[in-house]
């Protein structure tokens, strides 16, 4: 694949990338392999082992208690971004992890403290803001526990925290949309009416994390015009695909060009409406021209959210020694934390001037010339 035609931002880092996990099951060892739900199929077993095998490099002899998020491995998305990122861990340290896929945000907090108990594991990682308020209760309770958490901040001397700049890499799909919903474009299955300039968004639950997505893309499109009409749905869960495409099949009856989804497996919802209507999508979290393959004809771009690079991360610290609890990392633009690539059938029809401004956005982001808002109230519109 030729990656200078696909990637808006240079995405590099240290794996691949995940979604947001849903079947019941509690960490027990039953040796199942979770490479076959990387990216499809409905999550399987909520119970699972997978060891780093006899020709991973090292012998680190560490173990990780993966807690995903509700939603379920396998919707191409966040949680198997962040399975990605366990498993580069375990190819290249020798790591070996459990996992477990609660259903319920009420699990969250039974899972992450059966983790704790068990007294095996040397990095327990919690996966998605949700898990926030149940590790600030667990974590002081377990005060020698290694904890990592992605996408929130807990204050503990013995967590991790790991958040992104969404709005960074939301902006920059954002002005795309702009950009291309102006003009008369036809590509795939899908084309644009340039009468009307209409793109929108459908989140997942409404809130401070989705409302970075949302903040950064509605900036990113005034970027190009304040003329242009965004429309905005949420659907209050990450599960729900029939919602999404309830959303996203209403915004495209009213003229709605482009949709960009931040809102879990519910996206494939908006996926399956893009392609429906003859219109187009963004993705979020993975490619998802790859993931949700079956929707590439649609899928513009995807804005890259390397959930893989913030759990790898924490466990080669935890392998070398160097976990320092009471952090905030924080992976945006600059960092290469968040990207926003094109779709793999489509990016190459997408025009250079496009891509130039994006890429020329992109630079002035990290340079400092341009601040992207981070809420929803912070837009002067």
């Amino acid at each position: 694949m030729n990656v200078d035609r696909r990637t808006l931002l240079k995405a590099t880092g240290a794996a691949g990338i995940a979604g947001l996990a849903g079947c019941t099951g509690g960490p027990t060892d039953d040796g199942g392999d979770t490479d076959n739900q990387s990216s499809g199929g409905d999550g399987g077993s909520g119970n699972e082992s997978t060891d780093g095998g006899a020709e991973a490099s090292g012998s680190a002899d560490v173990s990780v208690g993966m807690v995903y998020a509700t939603g379920g491995l396998g919707d191409g998305s966040f949680n198997d971004q962040a399975q990605t990122g366990v498993q580069q861990a375990a190819d290249e340290f020798g790591a070996t992890h459990d996992n477990v896929q609660p259903s319920e945000v009420t699990e969250f907090k039974t899972y992450q403290q059966q983790f704790a108990q068990s007294g095996e594991h040397d990095l327990i990682c919690c996966i998605g803001y949700l898990q926030a308020e149940a590790l600030a209760e667990n974590a002081p309770d377990y005060p020698e526990q290694n904890f990592m958490i992605v996408d929130s901040v807990v204050e503990e001397p013995n967590v991790a925290s790991y958040v992104f700049g969404e709005e960074e890499g939301s902006f920059l799909v954002g002005q795309m949309a702009g950009l291309l919903t102006q003009q008369e474009f036809s590509a795939g299955g899908g084309e644009t009416n340039p009468d009307q300039t209409s793109v929108g968004f459908v989140g997942g639950v409404e809130g401070d994390l989705i409302g970075k997505f949302e903040a950064g893309y509605r900036a990113g499109v005034a970027e190009v015009s304040q003329d242009i009409d965004v429309q905005v749905s949420y659907v209050g869960n990450f599960n729900d695909t029939q919602a999404g495409n309830e959303a996203a099949t209403a915004m495209y009856n009213d003229g709605v060009d482009i949709v960009y989804h931040a809102a879990g497996n519910a996206g494939t919802g908006v996926f399956q409406a893009a392609q429906e209507a003859g219109k187009f999508a963004i993705g979020v979290d993975q490619d998802q021209s790859l993931t949700k393959s079956g929707y590439a004809d649609v899928i513009l771009a995807s804005m890259v959210k390397r959930v893989d690079t913030a759990v790898y991360t924490s466990i080669e610290s935890v392998v070398n020694a160097e976990f320092e609890g009471g952090n905030v990392t924080t992976l945006g633009l600059e960092q290469e934390g968040v990207a926003a690539v094109y779709g793999d059938q489509l990016g190459g029809d997408i025009p250079d001037d496009v891509k130039s401004t994006v890429d020329e956005t992109r630079q002035s982001i990290i340079d400092g010339d341009i601040s992207v808002p981070v809420d929803p109230s912070e837009l002067n519109l």
